[in-house]
């Protein structure tokens, strides 16, 4: 994960802590550095004239709190704007530890200024490590990797920082400001700390730094991953791909669904198949998605959050294959793929070749009445959907189809049953009218189903791609489907518990403990 060159700059970190602690409790060893960073200060003073210590005086103003200041809250600044919230809260944590790890070993060793040397810029503080060297490198190192896409770009601006370090590092010597072995272990820390944080905690291939529009979720399916793919699915099922392509990216978040365009075999021709790619991003997007339903309506959803990738996608393959059982227009399940053991997984599906998104499609009386017997059959088997919406609707040839499935729940509460159904004839009413779908509605539930169903549904009952369209729509037709069935009290959605409670408690307790972190080390940003 760390690659060679993270290793390496740990390595090199580790060197020059193990040569610290013998230079703090081997006196002749540090006379034997001390002398060596003197003999080449000198040969450097040599160099000096008044045009190029102008130059170097300019060059030393990176160093500046100024310059660094700017730089480190320019890259905050672009990381909230551009919404790469991981990527925020490692720049800040590694800038966090790299200004406390340096002020805390300055202070244990103590080391002074150069002396015999006449000093030719303004300093302060102890010497070892160059605490603005570490500065400096720690803010460029993190917005090489919180800021710039990987490939060329990223390798660019490698090296455009490596130079603008190494000329830094000159001008310090230069002036005399810092030991050679100062400016070269507090570069080297502040190049390693970031650099290892960002290969750790934002891998590549979880957590790109894209500037496409789309949500995060939606993998790049090129490149090494893209051959993964196209290996795994023909050794595992038999298919050999020769297209994949992305598709439905914008009704889905919590996965990167895939056209595969598969051969001919011997049984069958060449068609389309249906996958959906999840990554171990995924399962930490769906633990933070229901700790924070956890935190807002407390026990009344089932917000267990998975604990890996692998029973992330068997649950859904599971679900898939129930639904497939019990005769629900679902697609054929083919398996599960496994891309990259416990890291990437892909489940394979019929492809719905020529349906279109119910959004787009028209909806006769035939269409309204199937939609409701989806709701119908889930809730005669026990089922809720627990995520109806336009983009979970397909239409073909007039049939309408449900698909993702990943949420299905067995033996549901009433309560998430009858939102099913509520959004069922929300999603129904916007492609023709709530009066209409009412009276189709009664020939499968009762009045009391739905005035329960409207009396649960209460705005974040629906998903959001739902309630989007209901507000471009225009029309209140939850107010007009309550207005059509019998009265019922509005059901409140958000209850207090005891682990709602604890938790709302340990988020505010986190987000404290880092403000007074933060407090503490305001030197680090201020």
């Amino acid at each position: 994960m760390l690659g060679r060159s993270g290793k390496f700059w740990i390595v090199m970190v580790l060197y020059f802590l193990s040569l610290l602690i013998g230079v703090t409790f081997f006196q002749p060893l540090g006379g034997i550095f001390d002398r060596f960073d003197t003999l080449r200060l000198r040969w450097i003073a040599n160099l000096r004239t008044d045009s190029l210590t102008d130059v170097m005086l300019f060059v030393n103003l990176l160093a500046s709190r100024w310059t660094i200041r700017a730089l480190r809250w320019g890259t905050i600044a672009a990381l909230v704007g551009f919404r790469h919230w991981r990527h925020l809260f490692v720049y800040l944590g590694s800038i966090l530890v790299v200004e406390i790890v340096a002020y805390q070993i300055s202070t244990l060793l103590g080391r002074s200024r150069p002396q015999g040397i006449t000093i030719i810029a303004p300093w302060e503080g102890y010497s070892m490590p160059s605490r603005p060297l570490v500065g400096l490198a720690a803010s460029l190192v993190g917005i090489t990797y919180a800021l710039v896409v990987p490939g060329r770009p990223r390798e660019m601006a490698k090296w455009i920082v490596g130079g603008v370090i190494l000329a830094l590092v000159f001008a310090r010597l230069y002036l005399a400001v810092d030991h050679p072995t100062d400016a070269v272990f507090g570069a080297i820390m502040g190049i390693a700390i970031p650099l290892v944080a960002f290969r750790w905690y934002t891998p590549n291939d979880a957590f790109p730094v894209t500037y496409r529009r789309g949500k995060a979720a939606h993998l790049d399916v090129g490149g090494r991953r893209g051959e993964a793919i196209r290996r795994a699915v023909q050794d595992q099922l038999g298919y050999e791909i020769l297209q994949i392509k992305p598709v439905g990216l914008e009704g889905s978040g919590g996965s990167t669904p895939l056209r595969l365009r598969v051969a001919a075999t011997e049984e069958e021709p060449e068609r389309y198949l249906f996958a959906k790619l999840y990554a171990k991003s995924h399962v930490r997007a769906d633990r933070s998605y229901k700790f924070g339903r956890s935190i807002l309506y407390g026990a009344l959803e089932d917000e267990t959050p998975f604990q890996s990738v692998r029973r992330f996608v068997e649950y859904e393959d599971y679900t898939l294959r129930l639904l497939y059982d019990v005769g629900l227009a679902t697609p054929r399940p083919f398996g599960v793929v496994e891309i990259t053991p416990e890291r990437e997984y892909m489940i394979v599906m019929e492809f719905f070749d020529g349906a279109v998104e119910i959004g787009d499609a028209e909806i006769d009386d035939a269409g309204i009445d199937e939609g409701l017997q989806i709701v119908r059959k889930m809730w005669d088997e026990g089922l809720a959907h627990r995520d109806i919406k336009p983009a979970n609707l397909m239409v073909r040839d007039g049939k309408v189809l449900v698909i993702d499935v990943f949420f299905v729940q067995v033996r549901p509460s009433p309560w998430r049953q009858a939102v099913d159904l509520a959004n069922m004839m929300l999603v129904l009413a916007v492609k023709s009218d709530a009066k209409r779908v009412y009276d189709h509605a009664l020939e499968w539930f009762t009045e009391d189903d739905i005035a329960e169903a409207f009396a649960a549904a209460r705005g974040v009952a629906s998903p959001t791609q739902l309630r989007s369209m209901l507000k471009q729509d225009g029309r209140d037709l939850v107010g007009e489907f309550r207005a059509l069935a019998p009265d019922r009290d509005p059901v409140s959605i958000q209850r207090w518990s005891v682990r709602r409670v604890g938790r709302t408690a340990g988020v505010l307790l986190v987000a404290l403990v880092a403000l007074l972190v933060i407090v503490n080390n305001w030197t680090v940003f201020a």
